[in-house]
């Protein structure tokens, strides 16, 4: 039986990889994540906010020792909260990548085409086999049209594949007017790769003080229809891969992630609950269903479940909704 797949152009031994979080900060933790049977490491995210910070002592254009800039920029970690700066980053991908056999992606995280992205060159020149572009912005400026946001991502995307040899994925959020026009344009500028989706945290609201309240809490299944539904529907319809990241919590979320379309099931929140050795309950789970169904390779069993095998996605689409909406049989309480 062949679990093995192609992402990013990358031979991986079967689609389970590690996603961007601080598993992969400290370099005993990589390596148990290699023995634990991840097929891929994503190292956590280097911040734009960091590296211009470490270049200007800027932060978006502003300094954060200027008091009129002080209560703006207040909410920002200082450099010492975070675990890796610029230049550690870059020395500990050069560890990773001699202390695994594994590939190694790199992360960036940022919201606007700056000069942050140079330190991309950096990263490539430090060893990583690709590159995972994380463009995460709540866009708050009722000003600020989509076609714009839209046209930033895929400049973004296209500076870069000029100036990068090794593959690059884009992972983004499902908030767009049109994401499938999205991911066509991002498809059409030579991105490697589309990483299916972030999650945005949202603060509750501290009723005591009465401020936001940050809370990070682990994903669950319930948060993978979603991306079940957007792998779907780009199966076969876009050249770049197709990787699915939150909503897999146990093998046949994973299952499912592979028959919607995905060439790879990144985790972060089951490992973090279970353990790196969760990636071989992963990998056997998937043989299991592929053994009582008799796929003998995971191409048979890719993109099975994905709007690519309906005479007409749009009517399918609508044709569901309508049959969700009808399916309910329940009793409404009197009183």
């Amino acid at each position: 039986m062949d679990l093995s797949t192609k992402y990013l152009g990358l031979t991986l031994a079967h689609p389970f990889i590690s996603g961007a979080s601080l598993l992969a900060a400290h370099l005993d933790t990589v390596k148990r994540l290699e023995d634990g049977g991840s097929a891929a490491i994503v190292l956590h995210s280097l911040f734009e906010e960091q590296i211009t910070m470490a270049e200007s002592g800027q932060i978006h254009h502003m300094d954060p020792l200027d008091k009129q800039f002080a209560a703006v920029l207040s909410d920002f970690p200082v450099p010492e909260r975070y675990p890796l700066g610029p230049t550690e980053y870059l020395e500990h991908l050069r560890k990773a990548k001699q202390a695994v056999a594994i590939p190694v992606i790199a992360s960036l995280n940022g919201m606007t085409g700056e000069s942050w992205l140079k330190f991309a060159l950096d990263i490539e020149q430090a060893g990583a086999d690709a590159l995972e572009l994380n463009m995460y912005e709540v866009v708050t400026d009722p000003d600020q049209s989509a076609m714009a946001i839209e046209t930033q991502i895929r400049d973004v995307v296209s500076e870069l594949k000029h100036s990068l040899k090794i593959p690059i994925a884009v992972k983004l959020s499902p908030f767009f007017t049109a994401f499938g026009h999205l991911a066509r344009e991002l498809d059409e500028a030579h991105a490697d790769a589309l990483v299916l989706f972030n999650r945005f945290y949202q603060p509750d609201i501290d009723l005591h003080e009465l401020v936001a309240s940050p809370q990070l809490e682990l994903s669950t299944s319930s948060e993978l229809r979603l991306r079940l539904r957007w792998l779907a529907i780009l199966h076969g319809r876009v050249r770049a891969s197709l990787a699915v990241t939150g909503g897999v919590a146990a093998p046949n979320d994973g299952v499912k992630a592979i028959l919607a379309g995905a060439h790879a099931v990144q985790m972060v929140s089951a490992i973090l609950r279970h353990g790196p050795h969760y990636f071989v309950a992963m990998r056997e789970g998937l043989s299991r269903f592929m053994d009582s169904r008799q796929f003998a390779s995971l191409g048979e069993v890719r993109g099975r479940v994905s709007l690519a095998r309906t005479a007409d996605p749009n009517v399918f689409e609508r044709a569901n909704y309508i049959r969700t909406l009808q399916s309910w049989t329940g009793v409404i309480r009197s009183g």
